[in-house]
């Protein structure tokens, strides 16, 4: 029985591509280019299976096949949290599936996820441009032992049409499974992609609105059956950087509902490299990429619109752009006629028409689009060549975005916009209300700091006061408080070995009984939120000048929720898996899969870098006595401790490459420094007692649960500063001082930046953790915060 091909060509399609053949044509010389859809039409279908069979230099999709081949169970359990079973329901959705060779291994690894008996939980829709190419790759996969190991697992159709027409399709309700509708709920905007893709309709928009209630407390919804979007083989790369962005963010993937996306990307390899992979000796590509010029003319209304013999293939790969090329030359002067307007299009000899592109994408490259795109990466494989990586994402709950590059009249340091405020409070509820169960908010996950219901209300309440103050009005009321001063009072900072000892602050209640509601809380929250939404509505409408005075306001609330929200996630990680919820649209890492890609990672080659003697700037100017300016655009504000530029010599020295590990600390802890420093709290004891007689034994705390030494070994500890000054002397170093740290990170890329309480963690807001003046505050026997350290040695 033929399976099932769901058509989704719009009407207008062949029009479209005829209009763009021609608004590529018709530009200035040197400048022309056609669609790269046309390569994709059924005789380049087939033309590119003997790339891929025939030419061992085109190493993409060798690369991509020897991860599937043997990562696809891995795959698969990453895609379903490491459960090993699927949910009921499930659908594939592969953009341009092409020949499904590659895709197989992916198919029968999902087919041994389903328990025998079931009715074929999952439902594969392989999509593309070519009717006859998919009933006849669907056919061959039907027929083939592949088929039957399938066979009552997962039920494979078809879906002929762009990419623009099958996510239409799920945003518009059309899957089904068992003839039930597989809702996707429409919340993403489909940009007008134009000539981006090599199988986009362009001009194609969806556009919604976003529902923004949501309940207080809540978990994922598990009644919606997750979606799957495979895109492999670097097709991403045929957009450009601007258009993968504004594609993969308009995805139809849902936050928290098991959604994913499996991606091929290839690696900026070597020139020669490139080249040669997308013109090979056989001449297999020119054959594919000639096939075009046929394309466009019967697209046109001529196939043989183009004289071939006048015409040569030629490619290129620019280093710089990171982009390979391709081009058919004109090999003289001539003319073209366009068969429905009898309109003669000139070429001039050596003119060089552009058929496709294909970026390459570096580490930086990878990971600001993903950011730029709004998704997560779960996990990554890459083939034993490193030449070409799969990369399984999903969408977060929340994110934030790269920070801009600073000019004269910007600074990303500078005040924050509504919509930084809008990420941050996405941030800060996710961990509010997601993560801490309604029978947590009364408890202390650690002594030194108040319940987790403080925060909720200390939070907007301290924003009030500051935007009362700035403005000489009157508080934000709620409607009823049993203790206001509770959510109004400031925070303890206690000293460590004295907890009694501590900064003046209002009494909060003893019982539980005597604290504001959540709901009542959170009534007032929304109320200071609207309030500073309107401070900036004014702003905008010059009703209320922009000062710095107002400027210096928004930065310190905004940064001190956001450093609240660190603090949050330190405390809670002490009640991680054994109170605290998974934070929902995250999911739960692969951590053995992972740990087997952090153990294989080449080390540095030598342990430690030699730095100075050099001269470094320190902090900035940010006086609060030029707050009555309205010269606001372009200044960078920073809290007191990051007033007064200065320069610094710093003497020559030695810093290690790395910040101290959980597996060098360990060592340390079972061995030289047994009775020197502290268990770390980042750890949980095994048995009541971490045991010398089997290395790494003992858990490592995550917001996820505890994971074994093992796995983290590799992760820079997180424990005292007293601590790692001590581990440091008994190494023969010590920690770095603040200039030699700022020298070591203004020169290297460094990652997690450790040390002396300097910079930010991978709990810390970017504006934050990349302003380089900026000076978090501990006590030196604190032991809680995401803090860390690499050791400097003194070179005399």
């Amino acid at each position: 029985m033929p399976a099932e091909i769901v058509h989704l060509h719009s009407e207008n399609a062949i029009a479209d591509v005829s209009a763009r053949i021609l608004e590529g044509l018709s530009r200035p010389a040197g400048q022309r280019e056609l669609p790269t859809m046309l390569l994709y039409d059924e005789r380049g279908l087939r033309l590119y299976d003997d790339i891929t069979t025939k030419a061992p230099e085109y190493y993409l999709f060798g690369a991509e096949e020897e991860i599937l081949k043997n990562k696809a169970d891995e795959i698969v359990q990453a895609m379903h949290h490491g459960e090993g079973r699927v949910s009921g329901d499930e659908v594939v959705l592969e953009l341009g599936a092409g020949a499904l060779r590659k895709t197989s291994h992916i198919l029968l690894g999902l087919s041994r996820l389903v328990p025998a008996g079931a009715r074929a939980p999952i439902t594969y829709y392989a999509l593309d441009l070519e009717e006859r190419e998919i009933e006849r790759t669907l056919g061959e996969i039907a027929a083939s032992d592949i088929g039957e190991s399938l066979h009552g697992r997962v039920e494979i159709k078809g879906m002929c049409g762009t990419y623009d027409d099958g996510l239409k399709f799920v945003m518009d309700g059309g899957l089904t499974v068992h003839n039930n509708t597989i809702p996707i709920p429409v919340e993403f905007s489909r940009p007008g992609l134009g000539d981006i893709s090599p199988i986009s309709s362009g001009g194609t928009s969806i556009n919604s609105s976003r529902n923004s209630d949501s309940s207080p407390i809540s978990t994922p919804d598990e009644a919606q059956p997750p979606l799957h979007i495979l895109f492999l083989g670097s097709s991403l790369g045929n957009f450009s950087r601007e258009g993968a962005a504004d594609f993969l963010r308009s995805l139809p993937l849902r936050a928290g509902s098991g959604d994913t996306l499996l991606i091929g990307m290839d690696h900026d390899n070597d020139k020669a490299v490139i080249e040669e992979a997308y013109n090979d000796p056989q001449g297999h590509t020119k054959d594919f990429i000639m096939n075009g010029l046929r394309a466009a003319g019967r697209a046109l209304g001529n196939e043989y619109m183009f004289d071939e013999d006048k015409w040569e293939y030629v490619n290129r790969y620019n280093t710089e752009r990171r982009q390979h090329e391709a081009y058919f030359k004109s090999k003289c002067a001539q003319k073209v006629q366009n068969p429905s307007s009898e309109e003669e299009i000139a070429f001039l000899d050596q003119e060089m028409l552009k058929i496709e592109q294909s970026f390459k994408f570096s580490e930086t490259d990878a990971f600001s689009l993903f950011i730029g795109s709004n998704l997560r990466p779960i996990q990554r494989w890459t083939d034993a060549s490193q030449r070409y990586s799969l990369w399984l994402l999903e969408r977060p709950s929340f994110s934030f975005p790269l920070l801009k590059q600073p000019t004269k009249t910007y600074t990303p340091f500078g005040v924050p916009t509504m919509e930084d405020w809008n990420q941050l409070w996405s941030a800060w509820d996710c961990i509010t209300l997601q993560t801490i169960p309604q029978s947590m908010l009364y408890q202390k996950p650690i002594d030194l700091r108040h319940i987790c219901l403080f925060y909720l209300g200390h939070i907007p309440a301290f924003l009030d006061i500051h935007l009362s103050r700035l403005l000489e009005e009157p508080h934000t009321e709620p409607e009823k408080f049993k203790v206001r001063s509770a959510i109004r009072s400031r925070g303890i900072d206690p000293n460590v070995d004295d907890p009694t000892v501590c900064h003046s602050h209002s009494v909060v209640p003893l019982k539980d009984e005597d604290w504001p509601t959540l709901s009542t809380i959170l009534q007032f929250q929304a109320r200071v939120r609207e309030r500073l939404s309107n401070l900036y509505t004014a702003i905008e409408s010059k009703k209320v000048a922009m000062t710095r005075k107002v400027g210096r306001v928004l930065f310190m609330t905004f940064e001190h929720e956001a450093m609240h929200a660190e603090t949050l996630l330190y405390m809670l990680l002490q009640r991680a898996g054994s109170g605290t919820l998974y934070p929902p649209g995250f999911t739960v890492p692969p951590w053995e899969s992972l740990a087997a890609t952090w153990d294989a990672a080449p080390k540095p080659q030598t342990k430690t870098v030699t730095l100075g003697p050099t001269e470094i700037t320190l902090g900035h100017d940010d006086k609060e006595a030029d707050d009555l300016t309205t010269e606001v655009d372009g200044h960078e504000f920073g809290w007191d401790n990051e007033n007064g530029k200065r320069d610094v010599r710093v003497g020559k020295f030695s810093i290690e490459w790395r910040p101290v590990s959980n597996g060098e600390f360990f060592e340390f802890y079972i061995g030289k420094g047994r009775n020197m420093v502290k268990l770390p709290v980042s750890w949980i004891e095994e048995g009541g007692e971490i045991m010398a007689r089997d290395p790494l034994i003992g858990d490592v705390r995550t917001i996820y649960g505890p994971i074994p030494m093992k796995i983290a070994q590799h992760w820079p500890v997180i424990t005292s500063y007293n601590d790692l000054s001590t581990y440091a002397t008994v190494k023969g170093g010590r920690i770095p001082t603040e200039p030699e740290l700022r020298v070591f990170n203004q020169m290297f890329d460094s990652g997690y930046d450790g040390g002396a309480n300097l910079g930010g963690s991978y709990a810390t807001v970017p504006r934050i953790a990349e302003r380089k003046t900026f000076r978090n505050w501990y006590q030196r026997n604190y032991p809680y915060p995401w803090v860390g350290a690499r050791i400097a040695y003194d070179i005399k």
